[in-house]
């Protein structure tokens, strides 16, 4: 039986549990989600996704994607794996084996992402059944996420350049599902070296401004993914 080849994406982006930009402290991390409009699974909730066009390279096909399918443009874009069960599609659909990538945004990127009728943004950990396989595509992505943050510098994917030691704390704790102790966390972090001091702080707050941290690109995390390229494998 032929098979035809398509490329999808796991976009994860940190929110408070109400809108973007909401003021409560706690995140979690989120997806977006497209409706589908034919058949299999007509009206069932998928990841952002399609066939490979015959001139187009995978990464540049989960690029596109995205583009139109929410307008976001992620600055982390990694392969996560190829899913290609024969029971995926349906017993009458045909067959589809998809090359599935994962992707990291900022939340203030997410906030302008293309939302509607057949768009939507979800809770990763409290997802409705979804089409194909995709609820288990998207635990492996989370499972590779909790993984990697540990020994690289993949939270940056949802931070930006630079950013406070809160706010890496955050991501940390949004992408492990536990509050961290904030004390022992500067402290490891400190140890590390993983970190640099811009000599800057963050404006625009109440109190005493935050010192603005970067990742110490001299030294090796164990990175696997390219940050601010893809990664074809």
């Amino acid at each position: 039986m032929e098979a035809t080849l398509a490329v999808s994406t796991v976009i994860f982006s940190l929110r408070a549990s109400g809108s973007f930009g909401a003021d409560e402290r706690e995140r979690s991390i989120w997806l977006p989600l497209v409706r589908r409009i034919r058949a299999p699974h007509d009206g069932m909730w998928a990841l952002p996704g399609g066939p490979l066009g015959e001139r187009e390279g995978l990464a540049e096909a989960a690029t596109s994607t995205l583009a139109k399918t929410t307008g976001l443009a992620p600055r982390y874009l990694e392969q996560l794996y190829a899913f290609g069960s024969p029971e995926r599609s349906g017993e009458d659909a045909e067959r589809v084996v998809s090359v599935v990538y994962w992707a990291l945004v900022a939340e203030e990127e997410a906030r302008a992402a293309r939302i509607g009728q057949n768009v939507r943004w979800f809770k990763a950990d409290e997802l409705p059944r979804l089409a194909f396989d995709h609820n288990v595509i998207v635990d492996y992505a989370l499972w590779r996420l909790r993984n990697k943050v540990e020994y690289s510098r993949i939270a940056s994917g949802f931070l930006g350049e630079t950013f406070t030691l809160a706010q890496l704390r955050e991501a940390y704790e949004a992408v492990l599902g536990r509050p961290l102790d904030p004390a022992n966390f500067r402290r490891q972090i400190e140890a590390s070296g993983a970190l640099v001091d811009t000599g800057q702080v963050l404006t625009g707050v109440r109190h005493r401004p935050p010192r603005l941290y970067r990742y110490n690109t001299t030294v090796d995390l164990a990175e696997q993914g390219p940050l601010g390229r893809t990664a074809e494998k």
